[in-house]
């Protein structure tokens, strides 16, 4: 029991002091600091400063609260011009036309709310994949606590597997830490607990475990000294609170459109109003034109129409592997230029096998099946992918004298497992070091895991810095063996000779040429590389007299090694990868590798899946040796062309600067990463792509889309998903701006003729049409098939509108128009079947009154029809509708059928002809509907074909227009 009382009545320094200590200070002033001990807190005391300090868990980043995400929907331009529609019709005395208007704005405000609350459900559900639970020790008892509970000061119990609850220095015991997420290096690194502080930078001390890290073996007791956002996860991420994070281009685009139409709907009110009262309207009936003009030009339909759209993209994408965070996010995948991907577990498998063995007896293939178990990392229960097949067996040509003691030190330096399928149980372990092991039995050496336990005397742990391991083994009674293994400079430069099939001899100078030129063959082949070595102790070896590693002396022990040979493993691409990256280019995307790999190694993996192949300006490989710390204009000059790159040796720093170099050039930039250092760069990007399985909390949270199966190829499918839906927002916005001008042409009318013309639609009727008929065909073109050519068109420029002058010419002038001329084409031609002549009477109590219903009723029911040619020819931009298929959208048909049922139910059913102001009409009228949505389809065929044409004449590259 520590002599520093944890409860003492006159200390009155608040519980978060504790967190002001240096982790790093010797343990008697540390344990002063956090007033705690090795024996740990009381439960009283952890209750005290759980309350004090907090929960021990990241805080979020808050958006706004439900009334507010609600409330900018309702202040959005399009609400704002509503609102005005409907406080003019309740001072004109329509209430119920106002009513109606309002219920419109709160409509649209919930659909939009609901949605963008599905995507963040979507990504709170990936919260499963963590645990939740620590093992402490309070009042002198071990105890299993929530991790949220656990406070600084506390004793933890860190076992293999166990994610590390806190920040926190090792009292006892030793463990291997997976930093990855902190410090991006893949192979875990040792800690151990001693007396003597380290003064070295935080990250390196080597008596400090992290928050938020694996433990991957070994175990130990720790005293915890920092928790929540005061752990160096929590500096990471409010780091990235800091990188501001831009609306999607889709999101800019809307809201200027959207002040666009109100800018447009205000002008024509205020410019026709005084024109209707000095037609001689009365100033009630001139203010209900201007609120049927303000009505007919706002879309209503188009917030929802669009969220809804980008919620069916998000939910396509879930099901293929990819969680959205931001509705708007699908869009922005359609337009993005470049993608930075990792290569380790995105572009490959990260399932290492040994293919190639070299010794002083020449080269080897090997042949052995595929590891197919990753390491222990918080994510080692999600399901495994399945194994590749076993490949044919080569046999072993390296004399024995040779591949004997090479496979005896693969299968001595390890601390993997590989398991034993006929009983069910799986490869455990570190995939480099399950590779080696069945390079180790495909050598004949013994892999048995409790074998190797009763021979080893001591272990010095892999350590990122030296970059090597070594165990201490006793072949034979009395007889010790060093083993070691590592990065091969690391290991050839302790080397001082080599075994050969006729023995052991010096190494010499053109051995080491020999053996760096081999290093580089195999780099070149995208393989990864270790040397082996070993060395006969002899008794009273001053490196078992002590030392820091396992209790030996390191720098003692790996000297005057035997070089064994070298092993090389490959990570294969994922399946579907070099398809995905063709598909890219293709479609004009470029792609950028940014790895902590070995150049070569990088660049060798990107060849395989055909980055900077055919089709490209080719492939530029910079390491951090080139990059140095180069100034803005430097890293600029590396991106200054259409190549494509391989940053290696990089670190997320560099993910971060390229990020920035990229979008000053214009780009739209999608970043994968999965550490806690790469969130600001992926925050930073267009679209930050974080793992699922792989992965950190962090990141995700960081990442605006989260891969499940971490691959690349999801990526891909996400880019064609985000076009997609980009063009289908297009198709219903020509959908819906077609109807414009079929509901305006009527008040015009009506205004230009001073009320000789009667009013040929009311503005609920109008408002019927935007929020009925039009909604689900608008809703069904959101999930319109993609049309040929989709992914094989450059990426739209970043300042492109979503809505562009053609689309503006084609629904107005084409669509529109002939929509009009129809509309009301069918309006006088029922007038004139009731005997209706210029000047007419037609109000209520006079004899034309119910045929006039019946007229406004057959306007109301052609611009429904016209819309059934609009949806029809809007399913295409470019090519024709043979191409994509009449029936190939069963929804389209399906909304088609809803809006026919909808129009007879106002049309038919008596108490919305009370409110709506409709009439039953006969089906003698009903006949004039029938070739109206072939006639406007037909036109906008014409259109398009003539489109086609022109294009062809002029040499311009069109989409494909057959199957």
């Amino acid at each position: 029991m520590s002599d520093v009382s944890t409860e003492t009545p006159g200390n009155s320094r608040p519980a978060t002091d504790t967190m002001t200590s240096d982790p790093r200070e010797p343990l008697a002033l540390l344990f002063r600091d956090l007033r705690s001990g090795p024996d740990g807190l009381s439960s009283r005391e952890a209750a005290r400063r759980l309350l004090a300090d907090g929960p021990n868990e990241l805080s979020r980043r808050r958006g706004l609260t439900w009334p507010g995400e609600i409330g900018r929907q309702l202040v959005h331009p399009l609400a704002l011009l509503l609102w005005l529609a409907a406080l003019l019709a309740l001072l004109s005395g329509s209430t119920v036309l106002a009513a109606a208007i309002v219920a419109v704005v709160l409509l649209n405000a919930a659909v939009a709310f609901v949605q963008e609350r599905h995507a963040e459900h979507a990504v709170e559900a990936l919260g499963a994949y963590l645990p939740p639970q620590a093992t402490v020790v309070r009042d002198r008892v071990q105890q299993s606590i929530a991790v949220r509970e656990v406070v600084s000061g506390d004793l933890i119990v860190i076992s293999e597997g166990d994610r590390i609850p806190a920040d926190a220095r090792l009292l006892s015991g030793y463990v291997e830490a997976d930093l990855s997420m902190l410090t991006g290096e893949s192979v875990p690194v040792p800690r151990s607990a001693g007396e003597e502080p380290d003064t070295g930078p935080l990250l390196s001390a080597r008596d400090l475990v992290f928050s938020g890290t694996t433990c991957t073996a070994g175990s130990a007791r720790a005293i915890v000294v920092a928790t929540g956002m005061r752990t160096e996860i929590g500096r990471v991420a409010a780091l990235t609170e800091q990188v501001s994070r831009d609306d999607s281009p889709l999101e800019r685009q809307v809201r200027r459109v959207a002040w666009l139409i109100a800018a447009v709907a205000v002008g024509v009110g205020l410019a026709f109003l005084p024109l209707g009262v000095l037609a001689g309207l009365p100033v009630n009936e001139a203010l209900v034109f201007a609120i049927g003009l303000l009505v007919a030009n706002v879309p209503e339909g188009l917030l929802p129409t669009i969220t809804l759209a980008l919620a069916v993209g998000v939910r396509v994408l879930a099901r293929g592997g990819a969680v959205v965070r931001r509705l708007s996010a699908v869009e922005t995948l359609g337009s993005t230029t470049v993608i930075c991907t990792d290569k380790t577990g995105t572009l490959t498998e990260n399932r290492m096998r040994p293919v190639r063995l070299w010794t002083a007896a020449g080269d080897q293939p090997v042949s052995v099946p595929a590891p197919v178990t990753a390491p222990v990392t918080a994510s080692a229960s999600l399901p495994e992918p399945p194994s590749m097949p076993a490949p044919p067996s080569i046999p072993v040509s390296v004399p024995e004298s040779v591949s004997g003691p090479l496979g005896k030190a693969l299968a001595a330096c390890s601390n993997a497992d590989l398991g034993d399928p006929d009983r069910g149980r799986g490869a455990h372990g570190d995939p480099t070091e399950i590779g080696l092991l069945h390079a180790a039995r495909w050598l004949g050496a013994d892999t048995d895991p409790a074998a190797r336990s009763a021979r080893r005397r001591a272990e010095a742990p892999f350590d990122s810095r030296a970059r090597r391991m070594s165990t201490v083994d006793e072949v034979e009674p009395g007889r010790l063996v060093a083993s070691v293994k590592g990065a091969p400079e690391a290991v050839l430069a302790r080397c001082v000779s080599l075994l050969t099939p006729a023995g052991s001899r010096p190494l010499t100078d053109a051995d080491r040429d020999g053996f760096t030129r081999r290093l580089a063959d195999f780099a070149a082949d995208g393989l990864r590389v270790l040397a082996v070595a070993d060395r006969e102790l002899p008794d009273g070896d001053p490196a078992l007299g002590g030392g820091q590693a396992g209790g030996i002396d390191r720098d003692a022990l790996e000297t005057n090694l035997r070089l064994l040979g070298i092993v090389g493993l490959a990570d294969p691409p994922r399946s579907g990868v070099a398809e995905a990256v063709a598909a890219c280019h293709r479609a004009g995307i470029r792609i950028n590798v940014v790895s902590g790999d070995h150049a070569l190694t990088t660049a060798a993996v990107a060849r395989q899946v055909g980055i900077g192949g055919p089709g490209t300006a080719g492939l530029q490989v910079v390491t951090t040796e080139d990059l140095g710390d180069p100034t803005e204009a430097d890293l600029d000059a590396f991106l200054h062309d259409d190549r494509e790159i391989v940053f290696a040796r990089s670190s997320p720093e560099t993910k971060l600067r390229v990020t920035d170099a990229l979008h000053a050039r214009g780009e739209v930039v999608a970043m994968t990463g999965d550490g806690v250092n790469d969130a600001p760069a992926l925050r930073r990007a267009d679209i930050g792509v974080a793992m699922g399985r792989s992965g950190t909390d962090v990141a995700r949270e960081a990442s605006t889309m989260v891969l499940t199966d971490d691959n690349f190829a999801t990526i891909v499918r996400a880019v064609e998903a985000g076009r997609q839906v980009y063009d289908n927002v297009r198709k219903f916005i020509v959908y819906i701006f077609a109807h414009a001008v079929a509901e305006l042409v009527p008040f015009l009318v009506f205004a230009l003729s001073g009320g000789t013309v009667p009013l040929p639609l009311t503005v609920l009727q109008i408002l019927m049409i935007d929020l009925g008929t039009e909604t689900l065909p608008a809703l069904a073109l959101g999930r319109e098939p993609a049309e040929p050519g989709l992914m094989e068109r450059p990426p739209r420029p970043r300042n492109e509108g979503v809505i562009r002058p053609v689309m503006l010419l084609r629904a107005w002038a084409v669509l529109g128009l002939v929509s009009a001329a129809a509309v009301m084409a069918v309006y006088f031609a029922v007038l004139w079947r009731i005997g209706w002549h210029p000047g007419d009477s037609v109000d209520k109590g006079t004899p034309l009154h119910e045929g006039y219903l019946r007229a406004t009723t057959m306007t109301f029911l052609a611009i429904v029809a016209c819309q059934i040619g609009t949806a029809t020819a809007a399913r295409t931009e470019h090519a024709s509708l043979r191409a994509v298929g009449l029936l190939t959208n069963r929804l389209l048909l399906a909304g088609i059928a809803f809006e026919i049922a909808f129009a007879a139910v106002v049309v038919y059913v008596p108490p919305l002809q009370h409110v709506l102001g409709t009439a039953s009409v006969p089906p003698s009228d009903l006949l004039l509907l029938l070739p109206l949505p072939v006639l406007v389809w037909g036109a906008d065929e014409l259109w398009r074909a003539s489109r086609r044409r022109a294009a062809t004449a002029s040499g311009e590259p069109i989409p494909p227009t057959g199957p």
